[in-house]
């Protein structure tokens, strides 16, 4: 299996993703797994225009790529952007397989509850998060490699508001 890393990051492809990420962990293609981001054309062409050079972007809703993935042999080093944790919690139950998921930024905006600088959730996001936990999943938020790793559950158990 080549999905070298499932990340959430509502801002998609940035600085942080393209110099770092992209690099520690040798990547060849970004999947962006969105409902929204999929029925945009115009978002979708000013992202590929952030992607790093040589590495392959492609946008899928949700239930395509769950699709693609039962159907599909994903041979190349992947890393899996998302904006949101339901997204996330949606692709393991139709399937998707992982055992790490790293969570670089969902900002505050509308009714979500800042838990870091990095974390922001609505109660059915945090929920998601819980869930895909229990799954076996291992959560960690992240903005870059450098920044030490927090789990989720230290998080919600203590870790925030």
């Amino acid at each position: 299996m080549a999905i070298n890393l499932v990340r959430i990051d509502d801002r998609l492809i940035h600085g942080q993703v393209a110099t770092t990420w992209v690099n520690v962990k040798n990547i060849e293609q970004i999947l962006l797994i969105s409902d929204k981001l999929k029925s945009d054309p115009v978002q979708q062409k000013i992202v590929m225009m952030t992607a790093p050079a040589g590495i392959k972007v492609l946008v899928f809703d949700v239930e395509k790529f769950i699709s693609v993935y039962q159907t599909t042999e994903i041979k190349k080093r992947t890393m899996l952007i998302l904006t949101n944790s339901t997204d996330v919690l949606r692709l393991l139950e139709g399937g998707v397989k992982f055992d790490h998921l790293n969570v670089g930024g969902m900002r505050l905006q509308g009714d979500r509850v800042q838990y870091t600088k990095a974390l922001s959730a609505t109660q059915e996001e945090k929920e998601a998060f819980l869930k895909i936990a229990d799954m076996g999943v291992d959560i960690e938020v992240q903005m870059v490699p450098n920044d030490p790793p927090v789990k989720i559950e230290q998080i919600f158990t203590g870790g925030g508001k």
